[in-house]
């Protein structure tokens, strides 16, 4: 679970508006670099509380999916949490110019419950709820679960299983909606440079 902190570049999407999967896989397409390095998705998150639970959620949608070709890392079976990030992150031989996709959930204002944050820096696990873990990935998408108001621990385990549920589905469409999309633009522009 991560905190908010100052930004750089900073989408946000409401879970519920409509068209929220394309506009949100609209942001992917302008921060991940599909085709021109090697990409990875690394969902972090706990099924042992239900606020903390966006990032498996997210991480098992996405790995049901039999075309995802992605590297995949934080599921509810294998999830990726405080105490096993570091070991998993880092495994020998992970190439070095991996561009990793970090997904988690975050608490916030109440007025922002339900909110889907795209910022191109990493994000910090468990700041909100006190942990000291090292800054992850390169792009970050973050889901407002919870109001940030007393203890975060509370605020996640009171959380209904409801709302990160939903968002985690439409999280999952939105990656593969803009993975899609540039295989589409892809074969498009060769079409188009072969007519040429």
């Amino acid at each position: 679970m991560t905190t908010i902190t100052a930004l750089s570049v900073q989408e946000r999407f409401h879970h519920s508006e409509p068209g929220c999967a394309w506009r949100l896989s609209s942001a992917l397409l302008r921060h991940v670099p599909f085709g021109r390095q090697p990409v990875r998705f690394v969902c972090i998150g706990t099924d042992r509380s239900t606020g903390d639970s966006y990032g498996p959620l997210t991480g098992t949608a996405l790995g049901e999916q039999a075309d995802f070709p992605f590297p995949l890392i934080g599921t509810l079976e294998q999830p990726l949490h405080a105490l096993n990030l570091e070991q998993k992150l880092n495994p020998v031989g992970n190439p070095a110019d991996v561009f990793t996709v970090a997904i988690d959930a975050c608490l916030g204002k109440a007025a922002n419950i339900g909110q889907i944050i795209v910022e191109d820096r990493p994000l910090m696990p468990g700041r909100a709820v006190g942990k000291s873990l090292p800054p992850v990935g390169d792009l970050s998408i973050k889901g407002v679960v919870n109001a940030a108001l007393g203890d975060g621990h509370e605020a996640l385990r009171n959380t209904r299983l409801h709302l990160p549920f939903m968002m985690s589905r439409l999280t999952a469409r939105a990656i593969l909606l803009a993975w899609h999309r540039h295989e589409s633009k892809a074969v498009q522009d060769a079409r188009h440079s072969g007519n040429d």
